[in-house]
Protein backbone atom coordinates (compact mmCIF):
# COMPACT_ATOMS: atom_id res chain seq x y z
CA UNK A 1 0.00 0.00 0.00
CA UNK A 2 1.50 3.38 -1.00
CA UNK A 3 2.43 5.80 1.76
CA UNK A 4 0.21 8.91 1.93
CA UNK A 5 2.12 12.14 2.50
CA UNK A 6 0.53 15.15 4.19
CA UNK A 7 2.05 17.88 2.01
CA UNK A 8 0.45 20.70 4.00
CA UNK A 9 2.09 19.38 7.17
CA UNK A 10 5.41 19.05 5.33
CA UNK A 11 5.19 22.66 4.12
CA UNK A 12 4.46 23.89 7.65
CA UNK A 13 7.53 22.04 8.92
CA UNK A 14 9.63 23.44 6.10
CA UNK A 15 8.49 27.02 6.74
CA UNK A 16 9.68 26.71 10.33
CA UNK A 17 13.02 25.29 9.16
CA UNK A 18 13.42 28.03 6.53
CA UNK A 19 13.40 30.63 9.29
CA UNK A 20 16.70 29.23 10.57
CA UNK A 21 18.50 29.72 7.24
CA UNK A 22 21.30 32.27 7.59
CA UNK A 23 21.73 33.14 3.92
CA UNK A 24 20.52 32.46 0.40
CA UNK A 25 22.77 29.44 -0.09
CA UNK A 26 21.45 27.66 3.03
CA UNK A 27 17.86 28.46 2.08
CA UNK A 28 18.25 26.98 -1.41
CA UNK A 29 19.98 23.91 0.01
CA UNK A 30 16.97 23.32 2.28
CA UNK A 31 14.57 23.63 -0.67
CA UNK A 32 16.61 21.21 -2.79
CA UNK A 33 16.95 18.70 0.05
CA UNK A 34 13.21 18.86 0.76
CA UNK A 35 12.30 18.29 -2.89
CA UNK A 36 14.68 15.36 -3.25
CA UNK A 37 13.66 13.70 0.03
CA UNK A 38 9.89 14.14 -0.07
CA UNK A 39 9.42 13.55 -3.81
CA UNK A 40 11.95 10.69 -3.93
CA UNK A 41 14.19 12.42 -6.42
CA UNK A 42 17.83 12.03 -7.33
CA UNK A 43 18.67 15.71 -7.68
CA UNK A 44 17.19 19.22 -7.92
CA UNK A 45 18.37 22.28 -9.79
CA UNK A 46 17.39 25.93 -10.16
CA UNK A 47 17.70 27.53 -13.60
CA UNK A 48 17.29 31.25 -14.28
CA UNK A 49 16.25 32.82 -17.56
CA UNK A 50 19.29 34.34 -19.23
CA UNK A 51 18.15 37.23 -21.51
CA UNK A 52 19.61 36.98 -25.00
CA UNK A 53 20.86 33.42 -24.51
CA UNK A 54 19.33 30.24 -26.00
CA UNK A 55 19.77 28.24 -22.79
CA UNK A 56 18.61 28.71 -19.23
CA UNK A 57 21.41 29.29 -16.75
CA UNK A 58 21.88 26.75 -13.90
CA UNK A 59 22.62 28.65 -10.68
CA UNK A 60 22.35 26.11 -7.84
CA UNK A 61 21.79 22.38 -7.42
CA UNK A 62 21.89 19.31 -5.19
CA UNK A 63 22.63 15.74 -6.28
CA UNK A 64 24.30 16.36 -9.64
CA UNK A 65 28.00 15.90 -10.38
CA UNK A 66 29.93 19.17 -10.66
CA UNK A 67 31.29 18.20 -14.09
CA UNK A 68 27.75 17.78 -15.42
CA UNK A 69 26.27 20.77 -13.60
CA UNK A 70 28.98 23.19 -14.79
CA UNK A 71 28.84 22.05 -18.42
CA UNK A 72 26.49 23.19 -21.18
CA UNK A 73 25.01 19.69 -21.12
CA UNK A 74 23.11 20.46 -17.92
CA UNK A 75 21.37 23.50 -19.40
CA UNK A 76 17.74 23.55 -20.45
CA UNK A 77 16.83 25.30 -23.70
CA UNK A 78 14.58 28.38 -23.63
CA UNK A 79 11.85 26.58 -25.62
CA UNK A 80 11.04 24.62 -22.45
CA UNK A 81 9.78 27.84 -20.80
CA UNK A 82 6.53 28.24 -22.86
CA UNK A 83 5.73 24.58 -22.22
CA UNK A 84 6.17 25.05 -18.48
CA UNK A 85 4.09 28.24 -18.42
CA UNK A 86 1.29 26.76 -20.55
CA UNK A 87 0.56 23.79 -18.27
CA UNK A 88 2.18 25.01 -15.09
CA UNK A 89 4.80 22.27 -15.37
CA UNK A 90 6.92 20.24 -17.80
CA UNK A 91 7.14 16.50 -17.31
CA UNK A 92 9.40 14.06 -19.08
CA UNK A 93 9.25 10.39 -18.05
CA UNK A 94 12.38 9.43 -20.03
CA UNK A 95 14.91 12.26 -20.44
CA UNK A 96 17.13 10.10 -22.66
CA UNK A 97 14.55 9.65 -25.42
CA UNK A 98 12.52 12.88 -25.22
CA UNK A 99 13.22 14.96 -28.40
CA UNK A 100 12.56 18.23 -26.55
CA UNK A 101 15.70 17.73 -24.44
CA UNK A 102 19.30 18.07 -25.64
CA UNK A 103 22.36 15.96 -24.74
CA UNK A 104 20.57 12.63 -24.07
CA UNK A 105 23.88 10.74 -23.69
CA UNK A 106 25.01 13.10 -20.93
CA UNK A 107 21.71 12.66 -19.08
CA UNK A 108 22.04 8.88 -19.37
CA UNK A 109 25.59 8.99 -18.03
CA UNK A 110 24.43 11.20 -15.14
CA UNK A 111 21.73 8.66 -14.25
CA UNK A 112 18.77 10.95 -14.96
CA UNK A 113 15.50 9.23 -15.82
CA UNK A 114 12.46 11.49 -15.28
CA UNK A 115 12.33 15.30 -15.07
CA UNK A 116 9.63 17.47 -13.51
CA UNK A 117 10.02 21.21 -14.10
CA UNK A 118 7.88 24.02 -12.66
CA UNK A 119 8.11 27.80 -13.17
CA UNK A 120 9.78 30.11 -10.68
CA UNK A 121 7.41 33.06 -10.42
CA UNK A 122 8.06 36.43 -8.77
CA UNK A 123 5.25 39.01 -8.71
CA UNK A 124 3.58 37.32 -11.67
CA UNK A 125 6.80 37.26 -13.68
CA UNK A 126 8.64 34.07 -14.63
CA UNK A 127 12.33 34.31 -13.75
CA UNK A 128 13.37 30.68 -14.12
CA UNK A 129 12.65 26.97 -13.83
CA UNK A 130 12.93 24.63 -10.83
CA UNK A 131 13.66 21.01 -11.81
CA UNK A 132 13.50 17.71 -10.00
CA UNK A 133 15.38 14.74 -11.46
CA UNK A 134 14.77 11.07 -10.62
CA UNK A 135 17.04 8.06 -11.00
CA UNK A 136 14.22 5.78 -12.17
CA UNK A 137 11.13 6.59 -14.25
CA UNK A 138 8.46 8.18 -12.06
CA UNK A 139 4.86 9.30 -12.60
CA UNK A 140 4.13 12.38 -10.50
CA UNK A 141 0.74 12.94 -8.89
CA UNK A 142 -1.02 16.34 -8.99
CA UNK A 143 -0.17 16.84 -5.30
CA UNK A 144 3.51 16.21 -5.98
CA UNK A 145 3.51 18.72 -8.83
CA UNK A 146 1.80 21.29 -6.63
CA UNK A 147 4.26 20.67 -3.81
CA UNK A 148 7.22 21.26 -6.12
CA UNK A 149 5.54 24.43 -7.46
CA UNK A 150 5.24 25.80 -3.90
CA UNK A 151 8.92 25.06 -3.24
CA UNK A 152 9.78 26.85 -6.49
CA UNK A 153 7.77 29.84 -5.31
CA UNK A 154 9.81 29.91 -2.11
CA UNK A 155 13.03 29.73 -4.12
CA UNK A 156 11.85 32.59 -6.34
CA UNK A 157 11.17 34.71 -3.29
CA UNK A 158 14.70 34.09 -2.04
CA UNK A 159 16.20 35.03 -5.41
CA UNK A 160 14.09 38.20 -5.62
CA UNK A 161 15.06 39.20 -2.08
CA UNK A 162 18.73 38.69 -2.93
CA UNK A 163 18.28 40.68 -6.16
CA UNK A 164 16.76 43.61 -4.29
CA UNK A 165 19.60 43.62 -1.76
CA UNK A 166 22.19 43.51 -4.57
CA UNK A 167 20.30 46.31 -6.32
CA UNK A 168 20.45 48.53 -3.22
CA UNK A 169 24.16 47.77 -2.77
CA UNK A 170 24.89 48.66 -6.41
CA UNK A 171 22.94 51.91 -6.19
CA UNK A 172 24.70 52.89 -2.97
CA UNK A 173 28.11 52.13 -4.49
CA UNK A 174 27.31 54.07 -7.67
CA UNK A 175 26.27 57.18 -5.75
CA UNK A 176 29.23 56.86 -3.39
CA UNK A 177 31.73 56.57 -6.24
CA UNK A 178 30.24 59.52 -8.08
CA UNK A 179 30.17 61.63 -4.89
CA UNK A 180 33.87 60.86 -4.32
CA UNK A 181 34.70 61.85 -7.90
CA UNK A 182 32.67 65.06 -7.63
CA UNK A 183 34.42 66.10 -4.42
CA UNK A 184 37.93 65.15 -5.49
CA UNK A 185 38.14 66.28 -9.11
CA UNK A 186 37.10 69.12 -11.38
CA UNK A 187 38.15 67.21 -14.47
CA UNK A 188 34.75 66.77 -16.09
CA UNK A 189 35.82 64.17 -18.65
CA UNK A 190 37.42 62.05 -15.94
CA UNK A 191 34.20 62.12 -13.88
CA UNK A 192 31.95 61.34 -16.85
CA UNK A 193 34.19 58.49 -18.07
CA UNK A 194 34.05 56.96 -14.58
CA UNK A 195 30.24 57.33 -14.59
CA UNK A 196 29.78 55.49 -17.89
CA UNK A 197 32.09 52.68 -16.78
CA UNK A 198 30.39 52.28 -13.38
CA UNK A 199 26.91 52.20 -14.93
CA UNK A 200 27.81 49.66 -17.61
CA UNK A 201 29.48 47.38 -15.06
CA UNK A 202 26.79 47.67 -12.38
CA UNK A 203 23.55 47.19 -14.30
CA UNK A 204 22.90 43.62 -15.42
CA UNK A 205 22.71 43.16 -19.19
CA UNK A 206 24.13 46.58 -20.08
CA UNK A 207 26.73 46.39 -22.86
CA UNK A 208 27.99 49.96 -22.76
CA UNK A 209 27.24 53.60 -22.02
CA UNK A 210 27.93 56.99 -23.55
CA UNK A 211 27.56 60.67 -22.70
CA UNK A 212 27.08 63.29 -25.40
CA UNK A 213 26.76 67.05 -24.88
CA UNK A 214 24.79 69.43 -27.08
CA UNK A 215 26.59 71.66 -29.56
CA UNK A 216 23.89 74.31 -29.97
CA UNK A 217 25.54 75.93 -32.98
CA UNK A 218 25.74 72.70 -35.01
CA UNK A 219 22.71 71.03 -33.37
CA UNK A 220 24.76 67.90 -32.83
CA UNK A 221 25.55 65.73 -29.83
CA UNK A 222 29.30 65.62 -29.24
CA UNK A 223 30.83 62.57 -27.55
CA UNK A 224 32.61 63.31 -24.26
CA UNK A 225 32.67 59.89 -22.55
CA UNK A 226 31.95 56.25 -23.39
CA UNK A 227 32.51 52.69 -22.16
CA UNK A 228 32.03 49.25 -23.73
CA UNK A 229 31.54 50.49 -27.31
CA UNK A 230 33.85 49.98 -30.30
CA UNK A 231 35.88 52.83 -31.81
CA UNK A 232 34.12 52.25 -35.14
CA UNK A 233 30.71 52.69 -33.55
CA UNK A 234 31.72 55.83 -31.65
CA UNK A 235 33.13 57.38 -34.84
CA UNK A 236 30.10 56.52 -36.99
CA UNK A 237 29.45 60.14 -37.90
CA UNK A 238 27.75 63.29 -36.58
CA UNK A 239 24.92 62.55 -34.16
CA UNK A 240 22.01 64.91 -34.78
CA UNK A 241 20.16 66.35 -31.80
CA UNK A 242 17.05 66.42 -34.02
CA UNK A 243 17.26 62.88 -35.44
CA UNK A 244 18.91 60.72 -32.78
CA UNK A 245 16.32 59.85 -30.09
CA UNK A 246 15.37 63.53 -30.11
CA UNK A 247 12.60 63.19 -27.51
CA UNK A 248 15.12 62.96 -24.67
CA UNK A 249 16.53 66.36 -25.69
CA UNK A 250 13.24 68.07 -26.60
CA UNK A 251 11.03 66.91 -23.74
CA UNK A 252 13.70 66.30 -21.14
CA UNK A 253 12.26 62.86 -20.35
CA UNK A 254 13.87 59.38 -20.47
CA UNK A 255 13.28 57.41 -23.68
CA UNK A 256 13.45 53.62 -24.06
CA UNK A 257 14.21 52.09 -27.46
CA UNK A 258 13.46 48.36 -27.45
CA UNK A 259 14.87 47.62 -30.92
CA UNK A 260 17.61 50.04 -31.99
CA UNK A 261 17.98 48.31 -35.37
CA UNK A 262 14.42 49.07 -36.52
CA UNK A 263 13.09 52.01 -34.46
CA UNK A 264 12.87 55.13 -36.67
CA UNK A 265 13.72 57.39 -33.74
CA UNK A 266 17.27 56.03 -33.95
CA UNK A 267 19.66 57.71 -36.41
CA UNK A 268 22.22 54.97 -37.15
CA UNK A 269 20.08 51.82 -37.12
CA UNK A 270 22.42 49.68 -39.27
CA UNK A 271 25.39 50.57 -37.07
CA UNK A 272 23.47 49.49 -33.97
CA UNK A 273 22.76 46.13 -35.57
CA UNK A 274 26.44 45.72 -36.48
CA UNK A 275 27.55 46.69 -32.97
CA UNK A 276 25.18 44.16 -31.42
CA UNK A 277 23.07 46.82 -29.72
CA UNK A 278 19.41 45.92 -29.21
CA UNK A 279 17.86 48.26 -26.63
CA UNK A 280 18.80 51.81 -25.62
CA UNK A 281 17.87 53.92 -22.61
CA UNK A 282 18.40 57.65 -23.27
CA UNK A 283 18.26 60.02 -20.27
CA UNK A 284 18.69 63.82 -20.51
CA UNK A 285 21.51 65.60 -18.71
CA UNK A 286 20.31 68.89 -17.24
CA UNK A 287 21.72 71.97 -15.54
CA UNK A 288 19.11 74.21 -13.95
CA UNK A 289 16.33 72.55 -15.98
CA UNK A 290 18.15 73.20 -19.27
CA UNK A 291 18.95 70.04 -21.23
CA UNK A 292 22.63 70.11 -22.19
CA UNK A 293 23.23 66.51 -23.23
CA UNK A 294 22.19 62.90 -22.99
CA UNK A 295 23.32 59.78 -21.14
CA UNK A 296 22.66 56.53 -23.01
CA UNK A 297 22.83 52.90 -21.93
CA UNK A 298 23.07 50.13 -24.54
CA UNK A 299 22.08 46.47 -24.12
CA UNK A 300 22.81 43.39 -26.23
CA UNK A 301 19.34 41.87 -25.67
CA UNK A 302 15.83 43.30 -25.51
CA UNK A 303 15.64 45.10 -22.18
CA UNK A 304 12.60 46.51 -20.41
CA UNK A 305 14.21 48.90 -17.93
CA UNK A 306 12.35 49.05 -14.61
CA UNK A 307 11.06 52.29 -13.11
CA UNK A 308 13.70 51.98 -10.37
CA UNK A 309 16.51 51.62 -12.92
CA UNK A 310 15.29 54.64 -14.89
CA UNK A 311 15.14 56.72 -11.69
CA UNK A 312 18.68 55.63 -10.79
CA UNK A 313 20.11 56.54 -14.21
CA UNK A 314 18.17 59.84 -14.23
CA UNK A 315 19.55 60.77 -10.81
CA UNK A 316 23.10 59.98 -11.93
CA UNK A 317 22.56 62.06 -15.08
CA UNK A 318 21.53 65.00 -12.86
CA UNK A 319 24.73 64.57 -10.85
CA UNK A 320 26.68 64.50 -14.11
CA UNK A 321 25.05 67.80 -15.02
CA UNK A 322 26.04 69.16 -11.62
CA UNK A 323 29.66 68.12 -12.24
CA UNK A 324 29.63 69.97 -15.58
CA UNK A 325 28.09 73.04 -13.94
CA UNK A 326 30.65 73.04 -11.12
CA UNK A 327 33.53 72.74 -13.57
CA UNK A 328 32.11 75.55 -15.69
CA UNK A 329 31.79 77.83 -12.65
CA UNK A 330 35.34 76.97 -11.64
CA UNK A 331 36.68 77.88 -15.07
CA UNK A 332 34.63 81.10 -15.04
CA UNK A 333 36.04 82.02 -11.61
CA UNK A 334 39.57 81.35 -12.84
CA UNK A 335 39.03 83.58 -15.87
CA UNK A 336 37.53 86.37 -13.78
CA UNK A 337 40.36 86.09 -11.24
CA UNK A 338 42.93 86.34 -14.02
CA UNK A 339 41.18 89.39 -15.47
CA UNK A 340 41.06 91.01 -12.02
CA UNK A 341 44.77 90.36 -11.42
CA UNK A 342 45.65 91.86 -14.80
CA UNK A 343 43.48 94.90 -14.04
CA UNK A 344 45.13 95.41 -10.63
CA UNK A 345 48.59 95.09 -12.22
CA UNK A 346 47.74 97.74 -14.80
CA UNK A 347 46.59 100.08 -12.00
CA UNK A 348 49.89 99.57 -10.12
CA UNK A 349 51.78 100.74 -13.20
CA UNK A 350 50.31 104.21 -12.68
CA UNK A 351 52.43 104.75 -9.56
Amino acid sequence: MPVTIDYFKKLCELCQAFGAARNRREFLEMIFASAVEILEGKAACLYLINPGKPELMPVAQKGLSESYFRSRKSMLVQKIVPLVLKKGFFYCRDAVTDPKLAYPDAKKAEGIASILAVPVMVKGRNIGIFCLFTATPKDFTPDEKQFLAVLAQQGGGVMEHARLIDHVHRETQLFFDLAVNLSSSLEVKEILHAMTADLAKSLVGVKGASIRLLDEAEETLELVAAFGLSKKYLQKGPVSAQKSIAQAMKNGNPVIILNAATDRRVQYRAMNREEGIVSILAVPIKTKEKVIGVLRLYTKAVRHFTAEEIKLVTALAYLGGLAIQNASLYLLCQTEMKDLQEELWSHRSWF
